[in-house]
Protein backbone atom coordinates (compact mmCIF):
# COMPACT_ATOMS: atom_id res chain seq x y z
CA UNK A 1 0.00 0.00 0.00
CA UNK A 2 1.36 3.52 -0.69
CA UNK A 3 2.61 5.32 2.26
CA UNK A 4 1.25 9.10 3.00
CA UNK A 5 1.04 11.66 5.96
CA UNK A 6 -1.03 14.78 6.43
CA UNK A 7 0.64 17.52 7.43
CA UNK A 8 3.51 15.27 8.62
CA UNK A 9 0.95 12.59 10.39
CA UNK A 10 0.89 9.16 8.71
CA UNK A 11 -2.22 7.96 7.49
CA UNK A 12 -3.93 4.68 7.17
CA UNK A 13 -4.91 4.26 3.43
CA UNK A 14 -8.37 2.17 3.05
CA UNK A 15 -9.28 0.41 -0.34
CA UNK A 16 -6.96 -1.54 -2.94
CA UNK A 17 -3.84 0.38 -4.52
CA UNK A 18 -4.39 0.75 -7.63
CA UNK A 19 -1.04 0.34 -10.10
CA UNK A 20 -0.18 0.94 -13.67
CA UNK A 21 -1.38 -1.87 -15.78
CA UNK A 22 -4.18 -2.39 -13.79
CA UNK A 23 -8.07 -2.62 -15.78
CA UNK A 24 -9.38 0.51 -14.07
CA UNK A 25 -11.87 -0.36 -11.24
CA UNK A 26 -15.36 1.80 -11.63
CA UNK A 27 -16.90 3.59 -9.12
CA UNK A 28 -19.77 5.96 -8.38
CA UNK A 29 -19.26 9.42 -7.07
CA UNK A 30 -22.43 12.36 -7.14
CA UNK A 31 -22.20 15.04 -9.57
CA UNK A 32 -23.17 18.48 -8.07
CA UNK A 33 -26.62 18.12 -8.60
CA UNK A 34 -26.35 14.99 -6.81
CA UNK A 35 -26.66 12.84 -9.75
CA UNK A 36 -25.18 9.72 -10.20
CA UNK A 37 -21.72 9.29 -12.49
CA UNK A 38 -19.33 6.07 -12.85
CA UNK A 39 -15.99 6.04 -14.70
CA UNK A 40 -17.73 4.05 -17.42
CA UNK A 41 -20.08 7.12 -18.06
CA UNK A 42 -16.55 8.47 -20.15
CA UNK A 43 -15.76 5.13 -21.73
CA UNK A 44 -13.38 5.71 -25.00
CA UNK A 45 -12.24 9.27 -23.48
CA UNK A 46 -8.39 8.84 -21.53
CA UNK A 47 -9.38 10.15 -17.75
CA UNK A 48 -6.79 12.63 -15.61
CA UNK A 49 -8.50 11.88 -12.78
CA UNK A 50 -7.19 14.64 -9.74
CA UNK A 51 -7.48 13.57 -6.43
CA UNK A 52 -8.39 15.71 -3.87
CA UNK A 53 -8.60 16.44 0.03
CA UNK A 54 -10.81 19.44 -0.42
CA UNK A 55 -11.02 21.96 -3.17
CA UNK A 56 -11.63 24.89 -0.28
CA UNK A 57 -7.67 24.64 0.40
CA UNK A 58 -4.76 26.52 -1.07
CA UNK A 59 -2.60 23.50 -2.68
CA UNK A 60 -6.44 21.16 -3.74
CA UNK A 61 -7.85 24.72 -5.51
CA UNK A 62 -3.83 25.15 -7.99
CA UNK A 63 -4.35 21.42 -8.45
CA UNK A 64 -7.78 21.76 -9.78
CA UNK A 65 -7.21 25.05 -11.47
CA UNK A 66 -3.79 23.71 -13.33
CA UNK A 67 -5.50 20.68 -14.29
CA UNK A 68 -8.67 22.71 -15.67
CA UNK A 69 -5.95 25.12 -17.66
CA UNK A 70 -4.31 22.33 -18.80
CA UNK A 71 -6.99 19.62 -20.30
CA UNK A 72 -7.85 22.62 -22.67
CA UNK A 73 -4.97 21.95 -24.71
CA UNK A 74 -4.92 18.47 -24.85
CA UNK A 75 -7.51 16.12 -27.60
CA UNK A 76 -9.67 13.22 -25.98
CA UNK A 77 -8.53 13.88 -22.20
CA UNK A 78 -11.45 14.28 -19.96
CA UNK A 79 -10.28 15.48 -15.74
CA UNK A 80 -12.38 14.20 -13.23
CA UNK A 81 -11.53 16.06 -9.90
CA UNK A 82 -12.62 13.50 -7.24
CA UNK A 83 -12.85 14.92 -3.36
CA UNK A 84 -14.85 14.38 -0.06
CA UNK A 85 -16.29 17.78 -0.46
CA UNK A 86 -20.28 17.41 -0.28
CA UNK A 87 -21.43 18.03 -3.89
CA UNK A 88 -22.67 21.60 -3.03
CA UNK A 89 -19.41 23.54 -1.81
CA UNK A 90 -18.09 22.16 -4.97
CA UNK A 91 -20.63 23.33 -7.06
CA UNK A 92 -19.89 27.01 -5.44
CA UNK A 93 -15.93 26.57 -5.59
CA UNK A 94 -16.06 25.26 -9.61
CA UNK A 95 -19.06 28.71 -10.10
CA UNK A 96 -16.91 30.98 -8.48
CA UNK A 97 -13.56 29.28 -10.29
CA UNK A 98 -14.63 29.74 -13.05
CA UNK A 99 -14.15 25.56 -14.00
CA UNK A 100 -14.99 25.19 -17.27
CA UNK A 101 -13.36 22.19 -19.00
CA UNK A 102 -12.68 20.15 -15.76
CA UNK A 103 -16.12 18.19 -13.76
CA UNK A 104 -15.68 18.18 -9.67
CA UNK A 105 -18.00 14.90 -8.41
CA UNK A 106 -17.93 14.31 -4.76
CA UNK A 107 -16.90 10.67 -3.17
CA UNK A 108 -18.86 11.64 0.26
CA UNK A 109 -21.48 9.64 0.13
CA UNK A 110 -20.03 5.78 -0.02
CA UNK A 111 -16.26 6.87 -0.42
CA UNK A 112 -16.87 4.43 -4.00
CA UNK A 113 -14.16 6.00 -5.37
CA UNK A 114 -11.71 5.97 -2.55
CA UNK A 115 -11.58 2.58 -1.25
CA UNK A 116 -11.56 1.41 -5.10
CA UNK A 117 -8.29 3.18 -5.61
CA UNK A 118 -7.06 3.02 -2.40
CA UNK A 119 -6.76 6.44 -1.51
CA UNK A 120 -9.36 7.08 1.68
CA UNK A 121 -7.13 8.70 4.46
CA UNK A 122 -9.15 6.77 7.76
CA UNK A 123 -8.29 9.23 10.05
CA UNK A 124 -9.22 11.82 8.33
CA UNK A 125 -12.13 10.80 6.17
CA UNK A 126 -10.79 12.29 3.50
CA UNK A 127 -9.20 11.44 0.39
CA UNK A 128 -5.24 11.47 -0.18
CA UNK A 129 -3.87 13.55 -2.60
CA UNK A 130 -3.18 11.72 -5.89
CA UNK A 131 -3.67 11.47 -9.75
CA UNK A 132 -4.60 8.40 -12.24
CA UNK A 133 -4.21 8.52 -15.77
CA UNK A 134 -7.07 5.87 -17.19
CA UNK A 135 -6.31 4.91 -21.08
CA UNK A 136 -9.72 4.75 -23.74
CA UNK A 137 -9.48 0.91 -22.57
CA UNK A 138 -9.84 1.48 -19.35
CA UNK A 139 -6.21 0.81 -18.26
CA UNK A 140 -3.90 2.30 -15.82
CA UNK A 141 -1.23 4.00 -17.64
CA UNK A 142 -0.30 6.36 -14.80
CA UNK A 143 -0.55 6.69 -10.69
CA UNK A 144 1.11 9.29 -8.44
CA UNK A 145 -0.22 8.70 -4.35
CA UNK A 146 1.96 11.98 -2.92
CA UNK A 147 3.10 11.16 -0.18
CA UNK A 148 2.68 14.38 1.81
CA UNK A 149 -1.26 15.33 1.32
CA UNK A 150 -0.13 19.07 1.97
CA UNK A 151 2.27 18.88 -1.50
CA UNK A 152 1.53 19.19 -4.83
CA UNK A 153 1.46 16.49 -7.44
CA UNK A 154 4.25 16.05 -10.11
CA UNK A 155 1.70 17.57 -12.91
CA UNK A 156 4.45 17.11 -16.08
CA UNK A 157 4.56 14.07 -15.23
CA UNK A 158 0.77 13.29 -15.16
CA UNK A 159 0.05 15.35 -18.17
CA UNK A 160 2.66 13.81 -19.85
CA UNK A 161 1.06 10.31 -19.40
CA UNK A 162 -2.34 11.65 -20.35
CA UNK A 163 -0.17 12.82 -23.57
CA UNK A 164 0.70 9.60 -24.49
CA UNK A 165 -2.29 7.98 -23.62
CA UNK A 166 -4.80 6.35 -26.36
Amino acid sequence: MATVTFKGTPMTLVGTEVKVGDQAPDFTVLANDLSEVKLSDFAGQVRLISVVPSVDTGVCAAQTKRFNEEVAKLDNVQVLTISADLPFAQARWAAENDLGNAKIYSDHRDLSFGEAYGVVMKELRLLARSVFIIDSNDKVVYTEYVSEGTNHPDYDSALDAAKAAK
